[in-house]
């Protein structure tokens, strides 16, 4: 199989720029895939199969994980602990925009390819890092996975219910939150090198970003040293807002807004909750929180799902279904908006992969290609920058490539 070795015409907002992706696991793919989508030449440079070290995570490269992540992307295979393979680097970096890492913080001054070195062969060069704990500091040697970093930043301490403990998050929210902010920062230097000329040292990890996401619960801290708790589906301050029983499943609601709380009673039916003095303001709800949510569960029990939907759509309140991936994909609304964007795989046949969440309306991200085999574009990238086919095959019986 040879997905890519001639890739299809880039197109898109960010087709100028040059991107140098030494980056692997997910929070540093997740980074990548915001430039890849968009339209840039993306170089993903991965070891020689000889090393026997991949970003193919176990033989998974054709599973869904993989295909997601690094996409729409071509494939250098480099070694760099050979002195060749570093003049390869460097011959690559004289024409990038953004070289991208996400090693452990001492990797790149051992292999001399830090920020400090690569400046000097490209002044213009966005050299982005992310990292666990940050370059420096007392934890940055540690390695850092996403459920560490949960548990960490505060995330676990408040998720879930009292009485089961610290609960992480279902998704690899730490990793997904430093490679977008990553993304943003890159473009940050990109959009600052047009005026200054020069590029710089980008850095994110997953304990700032993590933190970052915390958002209005860090800030409450920071504020007022309010320490929170573990509330469940509940919202902190916002009630009712929640996960309620139905005939057939459960739905979520949130009225915690006096209008809308007003909306609620309206739409089921309750004008003898919406008059009750425990019920009736946004701190009195709050309070009794608990009286009102099996309130609310007792009524909530005698419809199914879709029905409560197209009384509360009527009503205008907001509430949704509790969905399964398979309801996420069938619904209508996301059906719409594309989520789902078809790919053609060689091997795999017609797959499909999750689309950008935003669009633009003249220059539209694209899903050009999946990911290609190991070193599949190794020959014709090496041939841009000057490489015979004679030079070619001697870095490849030396191991270089």
């Amino acid at each position: 199989m040879n997905p890519a070795t001639h890739t299809p015409p880039r197109r898109g907002p960010l087709a100028a720029y040059k991107v140098l992706d030494l980056t692997r696991v997910r929070a540093g793919p997740t980074c990548i895939r915001q430039f890849a989508d968009w339209g840039a030449d993306v170089i993903k440079i991965e070891t020689p199969e000889l090393l026997e070290q991949s970003d193919g995570w176990g033989g998974l490269r054709e599973g869904p994980d993989f295909q997601n992540l690094h996409r729409n992307k071509r494939s250098l295979t480099l070694n760099l602990k050979h002195p060749s393979g570093l003049a390869i680097l460097h011959r690559l970096v004289q024409e990038a925009d953004v070289i991208a890492e996400n090693f452990r913080p001492d990797v790149k001054h051992r292999l001399g390819i830090d920020y400090e070195s690569l400046r000097k062969i490209n002044p213009r060069i966005v050299y982005a890092s992310i990292s666990g704990f940050g370059q420096d500091g007392p934890y940055a040697k540690r390695p850092g996975f996403d459920h560490i970093i949960q548990g960490m930043a505060g995330m676990m301490s408040m998720n879930g219910f009292p009485e089961n403990g610290p609960t992480r998050v279902g998704i690899a929210l730490a990793d997904i939150g430093a490679g977008l902010y990553c993304a943003l920062a890159v473009m940050t230097a990109l959009l600052e090198r047009e005026s200054s000329g020069e590029g710089q040292w980008v850095q994110a990890s997953l304990l700032q970003s993590m933190i970052s996401m915390m958002d209005f619960q860090a800030a409450r801290y920071l504020f007022n040293q309010d320490l929170p708790d573990q509330p469940g589906n509940d919202h902190p301050t916002s009630i009712p807002t929640g996960v309620y029983p139905t005939r057939d499943g459960h739905i979520t609601i949130a009225a915690g807004e006096q209008a809308m709380w007003k909306r609620l009673c309206d739409a089921m039916g309750a004008d003898d909750l919406l008059n009750l003095p425990p019920y009736a303001t946004e701190e009195a709800r709050s309070v009794n929180r608990v009286d009102l949510n099996e309130e609310l569960s007792g009524r909530t029990r005698q419809r199914t799902t879709e029905e409560w939907m197209a009384i509360f759509e009527q009503g205008s309140v907001a509430a949704g279904p509790i969905n399964r991936m398979d309801d996420v994909f069938a619904d209508a609304q996301v059906r719409h908006l594309g989520v789902a964007q078809p790919m053609h795989h060689p091997a795999l046949g017609p797959v499909k992969v999750v689309g950008q969440p935003f669009k633009l309306s003249r220059t539209p991200s694209e899903v050009r290609h999946p990911v290609p085999d190991r070193g599949a574009n190794t020959d014709e990238i090496l041939e841009t920058i000057g490489y015979t086919g004679r030079d070619i095959a001697a870095l490849r019986e030396e191991g270089v490539i």
